[in-house]
């Protein structure tokens, strides 16, 4: 397989852009190798600019529920865009987009749109800070909310402790009032709250999907809502990724939890930038013009966005079906790998949740991200590249998750267990 149009591609991009990628686990450094530069997606696939084609597990890290260039919502975004690209003013598909999303979740009662995930998390902290007039912050060692100063706060031993700035450019002062708690450890999370009386909330991943897939367990996320609740805090679930990914009704359908705000992203985008965020009434009337809390983007609502959307989430709204037979299929892939993994002698750790998928080279179940720290980076790196080669693309970091699409049928996955099988018996025969 030759990729000397990527390897050309990739040394152009570092000469005009830091690192040749404009975010960076694109750059391939934690499993090596030059990264694919993709010339086009269609259904279940990518192909590369050096024509090779690669069946695909990241679906644009999870919008794409129905694969690359489906029908309905690439009609919809043409349509869209011979009417303009962009007003600065309101335009009716935002309402009717923000109609829809309601209609999944019951702990939304009004939802506004921003242009990414980043900027609906950071826009519902400053908006849980000003319903509450608090000021700090729980969230949890390896959950990601985007790249907001105040969220980039790394965890030292991953006890309950005031944050340290994770990133060079972030001000020890901007993350001062966030304080950091173990996933699945709800003592981690009550020290927070004996250190402060300040918390205004706390955000998690209920389905985290940014140390692997690593689900909350339903038992700590009941008692996290009532800490939040006994303390006056608000509970925000961070569903940029798992929303409609994890269920069409969000985490709150599967654990019973119902938090007081959501983030969403990815999927109500349909492949375009957007993120949201929404709760109940009271607390989102807070937010300008109806109330004092500030947030705007020219952009916000962008009506090619909001087309792509009501697209996607129409056809989901339709097929609601459709997550549970994603769901067998990924059960099916990763118990599949598993499997054969263990045929020559390796140990895999393997989770679902929807049509969202992860496994681990880790010899114990993987609760939070010390546990996914101690998986074989090494190991995953060599697989990547295997499958690479073999013409199956997956995320390319072992603390990402992988995605099934509709397009993603019964003979792929069945061509990605056998690919699997003969990539781990190379690795394991050197």
């Amino acid at each position: 397989m030759s990729t000397e149009a990527s390897k050309k591609a990739f040394n152009e991009a570092q000469s005009l852009i830091p690192g040749g990628v404009n975010s960076p686990v694109r750059a391939f450094k934690s499993v090596g190798g030059t990264p694919i530069f993709i010339n086009e997606g269609e259904g279940a696939y990518l192909t590369d600019v050096d024509g090779n084609k690669y069946i695909d597990f990241v679906q644009s890290w999870g919008p794409l529920i129905f694969g690359h260039r489906d029908e309905s919502i690439e009609a919809a975004v043409i349509e869209a865009v011979k009417h303009g690209l962009s007003f600065g003013a309101p335009t009716v598909a935002e309402t009717e987009l923000a109609k829809l999303v309601v209609s999944f979740f019951d702990s939304i009662d009004k939802v506004r749109f921003v242009s990414s995930g980043t900027e609906a998390v950071m826009s519902a902290i400053r908006l849980a800070r000003g319903f509450t007039n608090r000021d700090d912050i729980v969230k949890f060692t390896g959950c990601y909310h985007g790249h907001s100063d105040a969220l980039l706060v790394e965890a030292g031993s991953g006890a309950a402790t005031f944050g340290n700035p994770s990133s060079p450019g972030v001000p020890a002062d901007f993350t001062k009032h966030t304080l950091l708690a173990e996933y699945n450890n709800i003592e981690s999370v009550k020290k927070c709250f004996a250190d402060s009386s300040d918390i205004a909330c706390v955000i998690i991943e209920p389905i985290a999907g940014n140390m692997g897939l690593v689900p909350a367990d339903k038992e700590f996320l009941h008692a996290l809502r009532k800490l939040c609740s006994d303390n006056g805090a608000l509970l925000i679930f961070d569903e940029v990724m798992s929303g409609f990914r994890g269920s069409v009704n969000g985490a709150e359908s599967i654990t019973g939890v119902t938090p007081d705000l959501v983030t969403l992203g990815k999927v109500i985008g349909g492949g375009m930038p957007v993120g949201a965020f929404g709760g109940k009434r009271e607390i989102m009337a807070q937010l300008s013009p109806e109330g004092p809390v500030y947030q705007a983007g020219t952009l916000s609502g962008n009506p090619v966005a909001m087309a792509a959307g009501f697209a996607a989430l129409s056809k989901l709204k339709q097929n609601a079906r459709v997550i549970a037979v994603l769901e067998e299929r990924a059960k099916t892939l990763v118990a599949g790998m598993k499997r054969v993994a263990a045929a020559e002698g390796i140990t895999m750790q393997i989770d679902v949740r929807g049509s969202m998928f992860g496994f681990f080279f880790n010899e114990k179940p993987v609760k939070n991200f010390a546990n996914a720290s101690e998986s074989d980076a090494e190991l995953f790196a060599k697989f990547h590249a295997g499958m690479l080669s073999e013409g199956f693309y997956f995320a390319c970091s072992l603390y990402e998750t992988g995605f099934i699409s509709t397009a993603t049928t019964d003979v792929m996955i069945e061509d990605t267990i056998d690919a699997a099988a003969r990539v781990f018996k190379a690795i394991k025969n050197g």
